[in-house]
């Protein structure tokens, strides 16, 4: 199994054996607190453990790869993605949920997300960027992006609403470039 190994943590790919923990992550409490700052304007659309383990696991059969969890001494504590948002101009953006409130603001998601550009940008040479979308409630994830080098790139106003008040789309992303001049990759 690949690992990309980190000083706090490590990034696996997701296995049947993960399958109930994540699930018990995702959808285990009525309202879990990572989905206050995770798009918290979606709503969470649960689905029984048994339909979540038939997708997935046929996902992970086919070779899923846009996924890997986040593991602290073996714990599970969250994902990180990635996504196409236009393959034909190479376009992806990626993503991160630490469900865990105790693993927050301890440099978890700076280190996972690091992990996770480097490891894409090796992987896929003809990417000339790569971003993510946040929201302005979510300062953590802003902070992140700055804290690595990536820029705010667009900034959508009062574009979500979220507890009756409006908030701003944020969209962070760093050229191949600039992750290079960084990073020395």
């Amino acid at each position: 199994m690949f690992v990309i190994q980190g000083n706090k943590l490590q990034l696996k790919a997701l296995e049947k054996e993960d399958l109930s923990i994540l699930w018990e992550l995702i959808y285990g409490e009525e309202e879990p607190e990572y989905k206050k700052w995770d798009a918290p304007y979606f709503p969470l659309e649960r689905i029984a453990f048994s339909e979540y383990e038939t997708s997935m696991s046929k996902l992970i059969e086919n070779g899923f790869d846009s996924q890997r969890l986040i593991v602290v001494e073996g714990k599970i504590i969250g994902t990180v993605t990635y996504y196409w948002e236009h393959q034909p101009s190479n376009w992806m953006e990626v993503g991160i949920i630490i469900y865990l409130p105790e693993y927050w603001s301890g440099g978890y998601g700076t280190e996972a997300i690091k992990l996770w550009v480097d490891y894409l940008f090796e992987n896929y040479p003809n990417i000339p960027r790569i971003g993510y979308t946040t929201w302005s409630g979510n300062r953590r994830m802003i902070q992140v992006g700055k804290k690595l080098g990536m820029q705010e790139e667009a900034r959508i106003r009062k574009a979500r609403t979220y507890n009756g008040e409006l908030y701003d789309s944020v969209k962070m992303g760093v050229l191949r470039e600039e992750w290079e001049a960084l990073y020395g990759h």
